[in-house]
């Protein structure tokens, strides 16, 4: 039998996950977790303390290639997705309003666009999105529908050429900042999508404040007052519900990876508490509670993350399945926010401080489980694939 001996790092890999890795994968992942510990790190407390994105990170983001990074063209990184899973695991192990922001930016706007649209707004939108200098947000939850976007209440109706747009979506990451919206609006043709640029009369937004989860994101509601949206603005490839839910499933497989980055930085935080503190004349670490606690919280990292690896492995080789995508997100957002609860008790009384990553995490997590679906909902996903029965 060989040595064995877990790596000292960022994140904890006890199957030496990191040798079925490529080298660029491996590269990948090292540049965005320098670029988290020495960019994000540092500030992202004040930011969730104080509702504040970190907008002046972006350029260096899109430096980094974080946008859009699996397209081949229009001046994206060309990069597999396993890179990008990898991305997200990093940006979220900083915060998850941090990775929120890249996943809308890729998966959400971008995506649709280079599935969805014409040439021309390809050409128009995706280069200035890749480098930042467009930003994008997607609007399909209202006030009223969450889980069951079909009961959508926004409408487009055909007026000449045109199309007049009426309606609003709710819970909108990046909207008030966003220079297109990739909006979702019920027709007389079905559910069709639209690209609705930010100073269209009629079109407004308003931030939402208050919230006690995802406080370093932007988010905000969208109103349409009779918007006027040109012909040539509608995305021609998206009918029906299918195409929202496409883009859905490219942002549930970033947020599968990233939720196992918010687990990595509790765990390595409670880690590192528990070899410092003196409880009863000895180290925290010496406990077997503390050891038992500590190994459950890698167990379930490991599976996540071999859960996680073969999910990209699936959607490379273009075999991935929309329900495995649901297992994965479900899995893997429940753990996060589990190691997170459970690192916030072992941190203490000082676990609750904003200087404390935990319930930072477990906050924003309380949020991730519910957007992009609900725990409940790829439950169910998984339970039709398994039955035949839908069960919603």
């Amino acid at each position: 039998m060989g040595d064995f001996a877990v790596p000292d790092s960022a994140t904890p890999d006890f199957y030496n996950i990191d040798s079925l890795l490529t080298d660029d994968e491996r590269q990948v992942r090292d540049a965005v977790a320098r670029f988290v510990d020495d960019r994000i790190m540092p500030v992202i407390g004040e930011c969730f303390e104080h509702e504040k994105f970190p907008m002046n990170l972006v350029p260096e983001m899109a430096e980094l290639g974080l946008f859009g990074p699996t397209f081949q063209d229009y001046g994206c990184a060309g990069l597999n997705n396993v890179c990008y899973g990898l991305i997200m695991q990093e940006l979220e192990r900083g915060d998850s309003g941090v990775r929120s922001f890249a996943s809308v930016q890729s998966g959400l706007c971008m995506y649709p666009i280079h599935a969805y649209g014409t040439d021309e707004q390809k050409q128009r939108w995706l280069p200035p999105m890749a480098k930042a200098e467009a930003i994008g947000c997607f609007g399909l939850t209202e006030p009223d529908g969450g889980s069951d976007p079909g009961v959508m209440k926004t409408t487009a109706v055909k007026s000449g050429s045109d199309w007049v747009l009426n309606g609003a979506k709710m819970w909108i990451t990046n909207g008030s900042i966003a220079d297109v919206a990739i909006v979702w609006a019920g027709t007389g043709d079905g559910i069709l999508g639209f690209l609705v640029e930010k100073d269209t009369p009629g079109y407004t937004t308003r931030d939402i404040p208050h919230k006690f989860s995802l406080r370093a994101s932007i988010t905000s509601e969208l109103f349409f007052d009779n918007c006027k949206i040109p012909a040539e603005n509608q995305l021609p490839k998206a009918k029906g519900l299918g195409g929202p839910l496409g883009c859905l499933t490219q942002a549930r497989y970033g947020i599968a990876w990233g939720a196992v980055g918010a687990a990595m930085a509790c765990y390595r935080e409670a880690l590192a508490f528990c070899k410092e503190r003196v409880l009863f004349g000895e180290p925290l670490i010496n406990k077997q509670q503390i050891q038992v606690r500590l190994a459950d919280m890698v167990r379930r990292i490991t599976t996540g993350q071999l859960l996680a690896l073969q999910l990209g492995w699936l959607k490379d080789k273009g075999e991935m399945h929309h329900t495995q995508v649901s297992l994965a997100k479900w899995n893997n957002v429940r753990l996060g926010l589990d190691i997170a609860r459970e690192a916030r008790d072992i941190l203490g009384a000082g676990g609750i401080s904003i200087e404390c990553g935990p319930i930072r995490h477990s906050m924003n997590l309380e949020s991730v489980i519910t957007y992009e679906g609900t725990e409940t909902i790829h439950q169910l996903i998984v339970g039709r694939e398994l039955t035949g029965y839908a069960a919603f």
